[in-house]
């Protein structure tokens, strides 16, 4: 459809200009009759906050997002604007993105008087219409509403003339979604200011009372300890957020191992190949399952899903570099890789000290232990291999580093009695690379099952008895 670019050719096209609410409300009726998802590439919330969410859109509600980091609030607001109209008319060079057919600051309602159908319409998109912030105690009035511009009361116009006010973000934001990141963060003079705003429709800025009938929807993420317990919100503001959300982290390893393949960084942007076994995958999840479930990590802090993608990438990034230091034509994880997860977990947990300090890599490689042994137990028991386990016993050996080459290990597959036979219920295990991953894999499980003894020493692992 044709743009209109006047008042008067608007009119006549016939199209209509809704609220926030309204488009809003419009844009999921549509999901939900044809059965579109809103807000792809969200994983683990289809039964849970997707509904919620769709609940407040058809009520029209603002909404305030309650989670600890890395459970994808940022992005689900962010993913809000898709049920925004693509494209919107506002009057030409309007600061607050004013409707042509009701016009609320003084500028444009005088130009729509003056000169009628003949006002130059101009056309926005759902981009323009998302405004957000990150709350921080520095953020003022002025930020979010707007403040006195000296110069134009210097021009002659009244303090209290709402001409006067040189617009915050909020306002600019006008007909479109607002966004409040770490809401507790703000003042308590701010907090004021936004719930007069989400209500009464005015504000005070100062000392002067100014209405300002803005068409905005407030979406604020906030940690739930800061909101519930310590008394950093004021109540009227909890009150005017129509509802709370609650997000959550994955509840299911499944949901876990989509997040980190969805969010890692692109494996064609690698130098090689790269295959990641699945029990690799699973117990990098596992690791971050373990953590969040540990009393000797901060739970309230959270462990973010965030550890799981940096901990895929990190192992990914070990084993490239022995693929190209070997010349390797392929990257595969392996267990021997784990020592690469250090770096990108320690710092992403808050451990509990009591008593001694515990040191991070030593509650990191507990996890770690655990993981491996949860993930080998699905695949594997103990009486399964007592052929591998009765090899090691007659004294026999191996030894296993980051930095052999995968051809090394074959000729212990073929050696150690029914070492090929296991490797093959894994899975499609043909190539060199992905069977050295598998036999680090069923060596470390038997030890931790105290099968096999493991001694470390440097950069290499010797199995044995």
């Amino acid at each position: 459809m044709k743009e209109a670019k006047t008042f008067g050719e608007l009119k006549k096209s016939g199209r209509p200009v809704l609220s926030v609410r309204d488009e809003m409300r419009k844009s999921l009726v549509n999901c939900l009759q044809t059965a579109k998802r809103i807000l792809p590439g969200i994983i683990g919330y289809d039964e849970t906050v997707i509904p919620e969410i769709e609940n407040a859109v058809l009520s029209g509600h603002h909404m305030v997002f309650l989670g600890e980091r890395g459970q994808a609030k940022s992005r689900i607001i962010r993913g809000l604007i898709s049920l925004l109209d693509e494209r919107i008319p506002i009057v030409d060079g309007c600061e607050i993105n004013d409707s042509p057919f009701a016009p609320i600051c003084r500028v444009c309602r005088r130009r729509l008087e003056k000169e009628g159908d003949d006002l130059p319409i101009e056309w926005i998109g759902r981009e323009q219409r998302y405004g957000e912030k990150l709350a921080t105690p520095d953020v003022s009035i002025a930020d979010l509403i707007g403040e006195i511009d000296p110069i134009k009361v210097a021009e002659g116009r009244y303090l209290a003339d709402e001409e006067t006010i040189h617009y915050g973000l909020i306002p600019r934001t006008n007909r479109g979604i607002f966004a409040i990141n770490e809401l507790p963060d703000l003042t308590e003079k701010v907090q004021v200011g936004l719930f007069n705003l989400m209500e009464e429709k005015d504000v005070q800025i100062k000392g002067y009372k100014i209405r300002l009938p803005l068409d905005v929807v407030i979406v604020a993420s906030a940690n739930p300890e800061d909101y519930t317990s310590r008394g950093r919100i004021i109540t009227p503001l909890k009150d005017r957020f129509d509802v709370q959300i609650r997000t959550h982290y994955p509840r299911t390893l499944q949901d876990e191992i989509a997040i980190m393949e969805q969010e890692a960084a692109p494996l064609d942007r690698r130098s090689q190949k790269v295959e990641v076994p699945q029990f690799i995958k699973e117990i990098l999840a596992y690791l971050t399952f373990e953590a969040r479930k540990s009393s000797e990590v901060n739970q309230a802090s959270g462990v973010s899903v965030r550890v799981t993608i940096n901990n895929y990438e990190s192992m990914i990034s070990n084993a490239e570099k022995r693929s190209l230091r070997l010349k390797e034509t392929e990257v595969v994880p392996r267990i021997s890789d784990l020592h690469s997860l250090f770096a990108s977990t320690a710092g992403k947990i808050e451990v509990e000290y009591v008593g001694e300090d515990k040191k991070e890599n030593e509650l990191v490689e507990k996890f770690l232990n655990r993981s491996v042994l949860k993930v080998f137990d699905q695949y594997f028991s103990v009486s399964s291999l007592q052929k591998v386990v009765d090899y090691f016993n007659s004294g026999w050996g191996v030894e296993v580093s980051d930095q052999m080459s995968s051809k090394d290990y074959l000729e212990g597959i073929k050696e150690i009695p029914g070492l090929k036979e296991a490797i093959r219920s894994l899975g499609n295990m043909e190539s060199p690379a992905l069977m050295a991953s598998a036999t680090e894999f069923i060596l470390e499980g038997l030890h931790l099952h105290q099968k096999l003894n493991k001694e470390v020493e440097g950069g290499r692992v010797t199995y044995g008895k």
